[in-house]
């Protein structure tokens, strides 16, 4: 039996995380990859921080099933990572819009759920948060509004409400297909 492996996409600020761990709150059958990345650990986040040469010399082994750059930064999904995949649990990961077709070359049966957010909110979201200034914000808005890459189909969930509405449509998209 082979579980489901799910990639939740989408612009920073999009509210990502906070989908994913209401998700796994109500779901903790469900395994949430934690990622490796190139950048100091964060109190707000659960990743394995990782020096550039760190995750070069890991990336340069083998030592990552999934990896790719986004923002000047390296990001890399261990082994160990998508281990229950073959124990018959689903797997989700916060990955990168970008990498999708390299992800989707290793693992044809990834799955894509894209959590979009309107403009204006995600302006605000971005700006409470305070880690980026206006240029850098203006930039993120650009680049919130490409489509996943070309080919690629994915669920869409509009995170403009609160967690519980994103969290419960994060839920559904995950319902098995019924035959």
């Amino acid at each position: 039996m082979s579980g489901r492996l799910f990639a939740i996409v989408g612009p920073s600020g999009a509210g990502k995380d906070t989908l994913i761990s209401g998700l796994i709150a109500a779901r903790p059958e469900i395994h949430r990859a934690r990622r490796s990345i190139t950048r100091p650990a964060a109190p707000s986040e659960d990743f394995e921080s990782l020096s550039a040469s760190e995750f070069a010399a890991l990336h340069g082994n083998g030592g990552f099933a999934l990896s790719w750059l986004a923002h000047d930064l390296g990001y890399g999904l261990r082994h160990a990572e998508l281990a229950p995949l073959a124990e018959g649990r689903d797997v989700i990961f916060n990955g990168s819009r970008a990498a999708l077709p390299e992800c989707l070359a290793a693992f044809p049966q990834l799955q894509v759920i894209e959590i979009a957010v309107s403009p204006g909110i995600l302006q605000a979201r971005l700006q409470r948060r305070g880690r980026e200034d206006a240029d850098e914000i203006a930039a993120r808005l650009e680049r919130a509004a490409l489509p996943l890459p070309r080919g690629l189909d994915g669920c869409r969930i509009l995170n403009d409400g609160a967690p519980a509405a994103g969290i419960a449509a994060l839920i559904a998209a995950l319902q098995p297909e019924s035959a």
